[in-house]
Parts: structure tokens; C-alpha cells; sequence
């Protein structure tokens, strides 16, 4: 068998190069030359053809300007784009309407570098670039925005002007008084146009390059009081006629009344801004202060004091019969009486009742014996006036009845001037002897030591307690008469003097009963009875006098010429009488306690006669 060779010889290779691929990449390279050099071609043609124009497809706002210079197309800008010029924007506050154009609101349209700005398209950048946009431009279009200026500060002034027309302040309502007419001023809400708002409102409707409509934001700020008929109807009804004030009708008596007549009214009108739940509002009435002072000045005539009811007692009934009713004591309540007032001129009203404060009487004339424990004679007293002149007989009866019927109240202290109040001829007394300093002259109220001598003697043997007591400057007959028409000098020491309002009598019920004081005057019998009637609670006096000690004669007349006396004419005025010391004790007891032990100690002056002579008369000899 035959073997192969391991090894088969290969070929030796071609040391010659392929021609293919070089011819190739010439053939390319020439086409790349060639569509270069077309596109330059192409390009610089289309740039030649567009050399100071606007490329094709290019526009401002929607307005062609392809194919124009910056000139011509600034020019057709400004025609087209009238929007600054005829352009409407509106402003609205209500049913108002304001129209203004863009260009009064500060848009102005810059055509010229709208045009430059056209033009520059397809012109910045590289070559490559450039003839891209431009191809661009012309075969989908390139819009611009035009270029716009849009001053602010033009609108700011356009807004301030309107708002001179918009604005307006706020007025309060207010009410006056001219004369007695009521004027009314309504009130005013106040509109503010804000400025600051609607500034950016008109700058967003600017861009748009469309009309529109901007609502106005105005602020309105109300008045806190808008309306005030009401209460200006009020002050018209106040002073519609007089104001009359009065007592009330139930209070007893004539009512009284005082008028205001309309002009003082008007004078008096007080307006007044008072807070309510709702806020302000006016208050219309008269001033408090004018009438506060007015009724001050009348509050002291009104005043009138709780007066007991006067009674007499029935010895035979043992009742007590009535005399004079009780009187209710009554104040003017000045601020209660203004309040009414104002409330009935609100109401419109023009007569207003006084608001008083009643005090009801300790005694009223309802009450019987039993509720005041009045039931029997406890004290009975009587003096003597033989001699007295016609007018002190006057004097003791008008100053008696100022006592009768009258109470006492269980630990009342009973004061004898304040009971007979004003001495004067204008109250019923007359002139007659009294003693002034060291003289007895005539003057008004002589005799009524007469009625307190009388009150005294009956309080001291009632065994009441003495508060109060003055002497005569000397001693008085008339008390120390008798009823036989004779002079008991035991019965010095045991007068009172009584001299309205410097010197008072008083005493004390000190008991747990009233007491009921009857007086009785006998003009003819020229006697002075006084009566105490009440309960006994077991009281028993025991008294003693020292009787008249050092006595001292009088001093020697004196003569005093009157030139109203006749010649030989000589009258006495005045009669001596001798000076002494009285001492008179008692003793007051109750149940074997002694509940007063008094001391009275009078010291009586000695004093001269007085005769009063006419001009050129003849003295006594020893005169």
C-alpha cells in the first residue's frame, strides 16, 4: 500500500494590490465635493437672492414680513399691529364702564427692533446654522413676538385718576341743632380704589394683545353710624312743644308744675354717641347737667318732712278723736326724676311726673289709743296772765296751737323751738313786752315764756326728764300767780324762757308710751292749761324749793326822756323788781328706784324801774 505525504505545499501569495476599495472612497469623496459645493452653491445663491431682506416664512406677530427690509417691515408692523392704538381695555366698578386704549395705559409697540429682530433670523450663528434657520423659517415659518414697552407708571397714573373720580370718604351721620330746628346730615360709605391690585391685572391683559374687561377691586369702608332719622326725629319730637314737669297727682295737695318753653329746651338738647349691642348709634335727650341744676334748684321747695297726725283724747270714749291728718315726708330723687324725664320726651311725651322718696309718719292718723298706749291724764299744768295786754294774750293763744295734738314718741326728745317755729308778725304773733338784754322792751312773740313756763311745770311734775331749761333775767309775776288772783313766790324758779332759736326748752319721753300734749288758752279766765296724756308707768315726783335766798333790792328808776311824750308827761316802761337765788330740787321714782334726781338753780338779777318823760318836763324831786 502507498502512504500520502503528511504535508501539502501551499501556494506562494501575490505581492500585487486590490484596485476596488480606493475606487471607492474617490468615488465618494467626489459626490461629497460635488453636493458641497452645490450646497454652498444653493446657499449663497439663497443668501444673494435675500441680501438686506427678511428671509422667507418669517412673520411678527402673525404679520409677513418675509422678503421685506427692516424699513418696510418695521413700517407694515406699525400699521398691523394696532393693538397699542386701537386696542380697548375696560375697567368696571359696578354698572360703570371706563374704556382706555393700550397705548393710554403706557403699551408701546417698538416696530423698529421688532423689524431688526425679523431680519436677524437666519442671520446669527455659524454659516451652517444660519442656512438651517433659514431653511427652517421657509419651510415651517418662524413667528415672533413683537417687542413691546409697557411703562407701568403710565397705568399707575390712569388708575390714580380714576380714583379721584371713585374715591370718597366716609361720613359719619350726624344731627345738629340750628335755633329750634333739628338738621340731619346722612351718613356716607367710603370707596377706595386699590391701585396696588389692579396695577398687575392690566400688565397680564397687555401681553395678551387682546381686549378685555378688568373689574375694579374697590374697598369700601362704612360709616359707623349711616343713618340717624330715628334719632333726629326724636330731637325734632322734644322740641315739638313745652316740656312740663309736675308733682305727682296722687301725692296729696295741688299739683305743682313748671314749664320749660321750646327755645330753652333746644338750649338744653344734648346728642351724645352711646355704644349699643349693634354698635353706635346717637342718644338724644336733654342734658343731664342743665336739668340736674334745674331740679336742685327746686328739690328744697319740695322737701317736705313726716308730720305726725295731731289727736285729741276723748276723756269720755277713751279714744282718739282726730284733729289734723298725718302728712308723708317726702325728697326729690334728682337722678330717678331726670331718668323719668328723659323716658317720657323718648317716648314723646312732654308732661313728666317728679320721682320722690316717701317717709311714712311714726303716727299715722289710722293709729288708735291702744296702738300708741296713750289711755290717761299722766300730767296736767295750768298758769296764770291776769294783767296781760291784749296782744301777749294773742301771742300765748297762737303759740299754745302750735302744741296741740301733737306727739310725742316713746325716748323722742321734744325741742319747744323747733315745734313753734318762725316767731314773726307773718305768722299770727303781735308785739308785746319781752326782755332784751337789760331791759323789757315791746318785740315780737311777747307771752310765749308764758306757754313754755307751762310746757316746763308740766314735764317737771309728769317726771319726764328735763333736757334743757333757761330762767328769766328777773322774776315775772305772771308766774307766780295763782288762781285766787294772789303771787305764790314757791313758785319761783319754776319758769322757762323760751327765745326762738338761740334759747330752747326740751325734754325727754322717756317712756315706753306716747305722748299726747294738749294745750288749752281762757282768754277770759287769763289761764294757760296744759295736758299730757299717755300710760302711767308708776313715776311719782317728789320736789322742794329753797325759797327766795339773798335777795337784794332793786336798783333806783331810771328816767329817759322821749321826745314822743308830751311835756309833763311820764310814762313807765319798766318795773323794779328784787334780785334772789332759787333752788329747786326733784326727785323722779319708779318702783322704789329713783330714775331722776334734779337740781334747778335760778339766780334772778334785781332790776330797776324805767319811766320814759316828754321834753321839758319836771322830774321828782329826787330825781
Amino acid at each position: 500500500m502507498s502512504s500520502l505525504p503528511s504535508t501539502i505545499p501551499r501556494p506562494a501569495p501575490s505581492l500585487e494590490p486590490t484596485p476596488v476599495f480606493p475606487q471607492i472612497l474617490l468615488a465618494l469623496l467626489g459626490g461629497l465635493l460635488l453636493t458641497f459645493l452645490a450646497f454652498s452653491s444653493f446657499a449663497a445663491g439663497y443668501q444673494y437672492r435675500h441680501s438686506g431682506l427678511i428671509f422667507p416664512g418669517v412673520t411678527v406677530a402673525g404679520v409677513d414680513v418675509s422678503g421685506l427690509t427692516p424699513d418696510e417691515a418695521s413700517a407694515r408692523l406699525w400699521e398691523q399691529l394696532a393693538y397699542p392704538h386701537q386696542g380697548r381695555v375696560a375697567f368696571q366698578d359696578g354698572s360703570t364702564l371706563w374704556v382706555a386704549a393700550p397705548a393710554e395705559l403706557g403699551l408701546v409697540l417698538d416696530a423698529n427692533n421688532s423689524a431688526l429682530a425679523a431680519y436677524q433670523v437666519g442671520r446669527s450663528g455659524n454659516p451652517v446654522g444660519q442656512f438651517f434657520a433659514q431653511i427652517n423659517a421657509l419651510r415651517s415659518g418662524k413667528d415672533l413676538p413683537p417687542l413691546l414697552v409697557y411703562d407701568e407708571n403710565v397705568a399707575r397714573n390712569y388708575l390714580l385718576n380714576l380714583a379721584a373720580t371713585l374715591d370718597r370718604p366716609t361720613v359719619e351721620a350726624s344731627i345738629g341743632v340750628n335755633g329750634v330746628d333739628i338738621t340731619l346730615r346722612s351718613g356716607q360709605i367710603g370707596r377706595t380704589l386699590d391701585v396696588g391690585t389692579v396695577l398687575p391685572l392690566i400688565g397680564a391683559q397687555m401681553k395678551t394683545l387682546a381686549d378685555g374687561l378688568i373689574p375694579l377691586v374697590v374697598h369700601e369702608t362704612p360709616p359707623v353710624i349711616f343713618d340717624a332719622s330715628e334719632q333726629a326725629e326724636i330731637a325734632r319730637q322734644i322740641l315739638s312743644a313745652p316740656l312740663v314737669i309736675t308733682t305727682p297727682a296722687e301725692d296729696g295737695g295741688e299739683q305743682a308744675h313748671w314749664e320749660i318753653d321750646v327755645p330753652t329746651l333746644a338750649g338744653m338738647l344734648a346728642i351724645e354717641r352711646v355704644a349699643t349691642s349693634d354698635g353706635e348709634q346717637y342718644q338724644v335727650g336733654i342734658s343731664t347737667d342743665h336739668l340736674r341744676g334745674f331740679l336742685a334748684s327746686i328739690a328744697p321747695g319740695l322737701e317736705r318732712y313726716p308730720a305726725n297726725a295731731r289727736f285729741i283724747f276723748n276723756d269720755d270714749t277713751r279714744q282718739l278723736d282726730d284733729l289734723q291728718p298725718s302728712t308723708t315726708g317726702r325728697s326729690l330723687l334728682v337722678e330717678d326724676s331726670l331718668t323719668a324725664i328723659q323716658q317720657k320726651l323718648s317716648e314723646g311725651e312732654h308732661t313728666a311726673e317728679l320721682v320722690f322718696d316717701y317717709l311714712l309718719p311714726a303716727a299715722p292718723d289710722t293709729a288708735s289709743a291702744a296702738d300708741l298706749g296713750i289711755t290717761e291724764l299722766v300730767s296736767v299744768q295750768t298758769s296764770h296772765f291776769n294783767g296781760s295786754s291784749t296782744e301777749r294774750i294773742q301771742n300765748i293763744t297762737v303759740a299754745s296751737a302750735r302744741f296741740h295734738g301733737v306727739l310725742v314718741a316713746p325716748g323722742e326728745t321734744f325741742s319747744m323751738a323747733s315745734m313753734i317755729g318762725d316767731v314773726s308778725l307773718d305768722t299770727g304773733f303781735a308785739e308785746a313786752w319781752i326782755i332784751f338784754g337789760d331791759r323789757t322792751i315791746k318785740g315780737v312773740g311777747g307771752g310765749v315764756c308764758q306757754v313754755s313756763t307751762t310746757l316746763f311745770r308740766t314735764a317737771f311734775f309728769g317726771g319726764f326728764q328735763i333736757d334743757e331749761r333757761y330762767s328769766h333775767a328777773y322774776r315775772v309775776t305772771y308766774y307766780e300767780q295763782t288762781s285766787g288772783g294772789g303771787v305764790n313766790a314757791n313758785l319761783a324758779g319754776l319758769d322757762a324762757t323760751v327765745y326762738v332759736p338761740l334759747v330752747d326748752f326740751k325734754f325727754t319721753n322717756d317712756t315706753a308710751y306716747w305722748l299726747l300734749m294738749e294745750t288749752y288758752v281762757n282768754p277770759t279766765a287769763r289761764t294757760l292749761t296744759w295736758k299730757f296724756y299717755s300710760t302711767s308707768d308708776g313715776r311719782t315726783v317728789e320736789w322742794k324749793t329753797s325759797g327766795l335766798e339773798n335777795i337784794e333790792d332793786p336798783p333806783d328808776p331810771q328816767y329817759i326822756e322821749n321826745p314822743a311824750l308830751a311835756k309833763d308827761e311820764i310814762k313807765q316802761v319798766d318795773w323794779a323788781v328784787a334780785g334772789a337765788d332759787v333752788t329747786v330740787t326733784r326727785t323722779v321714782i319708779r318702783n322704789g328706784a329713783v330714775i331722776h334726781a334734779d337740781t334747778f338753780f335760778t339766780q334772778y338779777q334785781p332790776w330797776r324801774a324805767v319811766y320814759e318823760y316828754g321834753p321839758g318836763t319836771k322830774l321828782p324831786k329826787d330825781e
